[in-house]
């Protein structure tokens, strides 16, 4: 059933029947657990795992035992043990090494079997069954026995509310990649084969969300490719690729840059702007698209997001503003007014930075200070709790310095605490002796000692430590990253069809109708309401996608002819065509004949106890000898 129907062409199916619904999943899950801890006893790190004794005693034996063609579900149940299996590496310390290997291993063959999948299915069929792997929605008690269920009155509740609807709230294993931090499995070449389809739109899907603030579920769509050529011109759908949100994000963010800019320009203490009023409106579209992409999938994966924290902090700044601001045009005082204005001007130094990580999301840098951010954040949290002692025995001396002198405010022992801190002026330390004449300066001397010099230096350290891990493995972060854009850019909820700040209307015009209409009529108001909007977009799309999306040729070119034929003439002349040795390259790039493969074939009998290798145990049972022999044949012949 993956593969009927392989071209969508943009038409979808009013809930079509779910082609996974007879998996054993939770047979699966709990058949990878018993095996995974029968094979691992000692800790290991990933680099061991690879070894290539680990790797023919463990790792080849599993993935021949788990590999099903007919069984695309056993990727998401190894990821689903490795989720576990980092959960008790948290909660059993007696266990934690061990359980943490274990979490490596199922990553390490659940990338083995999804190459495997990639090996065994070229083209484009290949590519969709690969697509079902990672994004089609799995349940972990599915077909589960019915004692299961019985026997747990919550889990029978939760499977009756969701035999209701036949999709549910279910997962995917990109999704458990992204929430388990599986790097080395999401920058495999089989992942980010399917990963870039789904970001440019060649692959087409229906994600479930958490969440929908408006739900339009009257059609869902499988698992499809998508050919724009057989799909209308005002596809409303494709204003929910990642790549066209990506992109559209990015104009939004630059209409709102705008409109900030020219509100702090044009700002007027006593009266309202037009610029100002384009930015309460619009800044709350910007805000409310950002709340729903929280929704949509989560706080956990919108938080791996590379700008998530800075779009929280605006989203911050902007409800402070708007909070002061008609608090101030409520009681007609121009002084709330300008702190409304000066609280928004806070904004700046967040706004421009948000615009260089939305263009360079690939950048090391941004990489790298996103993740340090974190670890900046959690010490200086645990640092001020601490500290925080020092300041109430400061202050509580100083309460007894005599009647003739007043106590020292809180306020300015703070000050001088943090100078220190930071180490910027030693005001503290000189008026150390005005808390106490022996206890002060020990406070004070001691703060110095743990805040100035040993926070810092932890602070150092840690910092140049995630960096170091970052920049050791930049392809996997990046690749990672990748992924999350990926995945949080595929949307269900119909408010993303919305740009702001229609998104407003649409929630206030759309959603009260939602319990007044059908879901099929409510569909109709919807889709209408979106091509209407959107027409100028979807019509670029459309003709962009008919020439470009798949590149559709009567006679497809070889690599090779391709690479030729995008060269310059300056290319040709300089390092090109006339290259001295180009030969060494055409001899790899012509393909091989038949009779020749077939030869070779026939003289090279030696190795095919190589080749009978990756078709042991399952694959033998399941491949009829042909498709074995077609195997073997493709395998051998993959330099053409």
């Amino acid at each position: 059933p993956m593969q009927d129907g392989a071209i969508a062409g943009g038409l979808a199916y009013v809930n079509p029947a779910n082609p996974h619904a007879g998996l054993p999943v939770y047979k699966t899950i709990h058949r990878i657990r018993r095996l995974i801890i029968a094979s691992i006893d000692d800790p290991y790190s990933l680099e061991q795992l690879m070894s290539p004794r680990i790797n023919v005693n463990i790792i080849r034996p599993l993935v021949d035992r788990l590999y099903d063609p007919k069984d695309i579900s056993v990727v998401y149940c190894l990821l689903v043990n490795r989720a576990r299996f980092m959960k008790d590496q948290v909660f059993l310390a007696h266990h934690q090494t061990v359980n943490m290997t274990r979490a490596s291993l199922c990553e390490l063959l659940a990338t083995r079997v999804l190459r495997r999948f990639n090996e065994d299915n070229p083209g484009r069929n290949g590519l969709l069954v690969m697509a079902n792997i990672l994004v089609s929605g799995f349940e972990p008690f599915q077909n589960c026995p019915d004692d299961v269920l019985i026997s747990n009155r919550h889990l029978l509740n939760r499977y009756l509310e969701r035999s209701k609807d036949s999709r549910g709230k279910t997962t995917n294993a990109l999704e458990l990649a992204i929430l388990s931090e599986a790097k080395h499995f999401v920058s495999a070449t089989a992942c980010q084969r399917v990963i870039e389809s789904i970001y440019h739109g060649r692959v087409v899907y229906t994600p479930n969300s958490l969440f929908d603030i408006i739900p339009d579920h009257y059609k869902h769509k499988n698992v499809s490719l998508y050919d724009p050529r057989k799909a209308p011109m005002l596809n409303h759908y494709r204003l929910i690729v990642p790549r066209t949100r990506s992109i559209l994000e990015c104009a939004q963010f630059l209409l709102l840059l705008t409109i900030y800019i020219f509100t702090m320009i044009s700002r007027n203490r006593g009266q309202i702007t037009t610029w100002e009023i384009l930015w309460i409106v619009y800044g709350f579209g910007w805000v409310l698209d950002g709340f729903s992409s929280m929704c949509e999938h989560g706080w956990h994966v919108y938080s791996q997001n590379l700008w998530s924290f800075l779009d929280v902090t605006v989203s911050i700044i902007y409800f402070v503003y708007v909070i002061v601001r008609f608090h101030g045009w409520a009681l007609n005082d121009d002084g709330i007014g300008i702190q409304a204005l000066d609280v928004l001007a806070c904004a700046a130094p967040i706004m421009l930075p948000r615009l260089a990580f939305n263009l360079m999301p690939e950048s090391m840098l941004f990489i790298s200070l996103r993740a340090m951010m974190k670890d900046f954040l959690v010490l200086t949290g645990v640092a001020i709790w601490c500290f925080g002692g020092f300041l109430l025995g400061m202050a509580w001396l100083s309460r007894w310095r005599g009647a003739e002198e007043d106590p020292i405010p809180p306020i300015l022992i703070s000050k001088w605490m943090l100078w220190i801190w930071f180490g910027l002026d030693g005001t503290g330390i000189t008026h150390s002796t005005d808390f106490h004449l022996i206890l002060g300066p020990i406070l004070m001397i001691s703060f110095t000692f743990l805040g100035n010099t040993l926070f810092l230096t932890i602070l150092v350290s840690m910092l140049t430590n995630t960096f170091g891990k970052i920049a050791a493995d930049a392809n996997a972060e990046i690749q990672f990253r990748r992924a999350v854009i990926t995945f949080e850019g595929a949307k269900s909820d119909a408010i993303f069809a919305y740009m702001p700040p229609f998104n407003i209307a649409a929630v206030v015009l759309l959603l009260p109708f939602r319990f007044i209409l059908t879901p099929r009529w409510f569909h109709k108001i919807h889709v209408t309401a979106v091509r209407v909007l959107n027409a100028p977009i979807l019509i670029l799309i459309s003709i962009y996608e008919r020439k470009r999306l798949w590149q559709h040729r009567k006679t497809p070119l070889h690599a090779s002819q391709l690479k030729r034929r995008n060269e310059s003439i300056l290319t040709a002349l300089f390092g090109g065509s006339f290259q001295q040795h180009r030969d060494l390259q055409d001899v790899f790039d012509v393909d091989v004949p038949e009779c020749l493969i077939q030869e070779l074939e026939d003289e090279d009998t030696l190795d095919e106890g190589v080749f009978d290798v990756g078709f042991q145990n399952t694959r033998e049972r399941s491949l009829s000898p042909g498709k074995i022999e077609e195997l073997r044949r493709r395998r051998f012949s993959a330099i053409s």
